[in-house]
């Protein structure tokens, strides 16, 4: 048994070894001169988002705590991007792979799942993915990766090519090379409490700046100190925004939170897809919104500096939803008067 693990763990080095690290593309802002935007852009991993990172933490850290054997059914609780990435590594080391996602999951994640070997399990609403999840690995006699407990400890803050690591190591050429702020969504919590503990040990003056969508608890969460909220409804904006305060979010890390209206999310990932020439996703709608905020704070104050925020996943999987003009308007209302706010 121990010999599978090892070779395992071999396995999944040998993938990221296979893989480079990801583009820090900077994108001008003529409103605000002075100030340097700088995207993150975890769309280029091989499984086309930030959540390869996370799995491959999972999976590593599952392996080496000796909850993750030959012949391990993998089952996790997930919106989409997750369960893409770890059906990826499942059926690199030949495991079988469950993922348990609100129906209303976008038809190309599903499809990416699959395609991956994985198998899709439905819920009605996002509320139910913790308690079926659990359900199936008791009944499968699996593993439960739970990602929304232990994103925030199976990643290696201190560095190791970490996302904060990789971010102000390519920022170290650039004319402000210390971002004033970094900006983040949630989902987990894992990956802001990843950037946030990075910066305290490396003694940078970055301020962390998460962004929530509407119908998560995060921001209520944080402004009055109380993890025991819960929504009724879900987050409109997938892999970010929860109906609770999971365990991996860690508020004592973050400096300050901002509600973004679903459609400022919107009207930004239209926006930056006119910049980019190719569509984002709703969580980089979320998080780039914020970070022109911040930017134009900036500008009012008269200060000079930069911002980085992470472009989270490819824009291809929401072709049928957020760049759907129709989608849009039936699900979300009218983003017009959010689009001419951004010019």
């Amino acid at each position: 048994m121990r010999t599978w693990v090892k070779n395992a763990i071999r396995e999944i080095n040998a993938d990221f070894q296979r893989s480079a690290d990801t583009h820090l593309i900077k994108l001008g802002l003529p409103a605000t001169p002075g100030i340097d935007l700088y995207l993150k852009d975890e769309s280029t991993h091989p499984t086309g988002s930030l959540k390869h990172r996370l799995a491959r933490s999972l999976f590593l850290y599952g392996l080496c705590n000796g909850h993750i054997q030959e012949n391990t059914t993998i089952i996790e609780a997930s919106s989409g991007s997750t369960a893409v990435s770890e059906a990826y590594f499942a059926r690199l080391l030949g495991l079988k792979f469950i993922a348990v996602m609100p129906a209303s999951t976008a038809c190309r994640k599903i499809d990416e799942v699959r395609f991956y070997g994985g198998e899709c399990h439905f819920v009605d609403h996002g509320s139910q993915i913790y308690a079926e999840a659990e359900r199936l690995a008791l009944e499968s006699q699996g593993h439960y990766m739970d990602q929304f407990t232990f994103a925030e400890r199976a990643t290696d803050w201190r560095g190791n090519n970490n996302i904060a690591d990789s971010i102000f190591s390519q920022m170290q050429s650039e004319r402000h090379a210390i971002p004033r702020y970094v900006v983040m969504s949630a989902g987990t919590g894992g990956t802001s409490a990843t950037l946030g503990r990075y910066i305290r040990y490396q003694g940078y003056d970055t301020e962390l700046v998460v962004v929530d969508p509407e119908h998560s608890v995060f921001y209520d969460s944080f402004m009055q100190q109380d993890r025991t909220l819960t929504s009724a409804k879900g987050s409109a904006i997938e892999g970010i925004g929860r109906p609770r305060v999971e365990p991996s979010f860690m508020p004592s890390v973050i400096d300050r939170m901002i509600k973004v209206p679903d459609l400022a999310s919107m009207a930004t990932l239209r926006w930056l897809e006119k910049r980019l020439g190719r569509p984002v996703g709703g969580s980089t709608g979320t998080n780039v919104w914020g970070a022109l905020q911040l930017a134009k704070e900036m500008h009012e104050r008269q200060e000079e500096g930069s911002i980085v925020t992470v472009l989270c996943d490819r824009g291809e999987r929401y072709i049928d939803t957020y760049h759907n003009d129709e989608w849009v308007a039936s699900h979300l209302g009218n983003i017009a008067d959010w689009e001419n706010q951004l010019g």
